[in-house]
């Protein structure tokens, strides 16, 4: 599995959002420039999350986007779900029953079931205010005298 540059990014976005959230509405412009991502491609991401019910969106003077939940109600899986479609690491397990032909008597199939687990427990264990927390602890430790 390997994740996209729209999965990268959303998940930045996100986060940027996430830890401005207290700001109201962010513009963009604003997300583009703190994260270094290209407005460009941010806009090509918004619609893929506005689908998903993910964010509020605010038009104007005074408009942007924001969080629709608090960030411990977003894990890094949900948003890597909405933008890359599927985190698996092989096609057959893409559906759940598992529908190749070769199923039964796939001798790799646990292999890639176990996989699976480990990335979908671990990818959905990790909210967006868990990143918060530890980037803010590393921060309050990294003092220079």
């Amino acid at each position: 599995m390997k994740i996209s540059t729209k999965g990268r990014y959303a998940l930045r976005m996100m986060l940027d959002l996430a830890e401005h959230q207290g700001d109201g509405y962010i513009a963009l412009k604003d997300i583009a420039a703190r994260q270094n991502i290209s407005k460009k491609y941010l806009e090509q991401i918004v619609p893929i999350l506005n689908k998903a019910d993910i964010l509020n969106t605010n038009r104007g003077y005074q408009g942007g986007y924001r969080l629709a939940r608090t960030p411990d109600k977003y894990t890094v899986g949900d948003i890597l779900r909405i933008t890359e479609g599927s985190i698996s690491p092989v096609a057959c397990l893409d559906k759940n029953p598992v529908e190749c032909e070769r199923a039964g008597e796939c001798a790799t199939l646990p292999v890639w079931q176990g996989l699976y687990k480990v990335i979908t427990d671990y990818l959905d264990g990790i909210t967006l205010q868990d990143i918060l927390d530890k980037q803010r602890e590393r921060y309050c430790n990294d003092y220079v005298i």
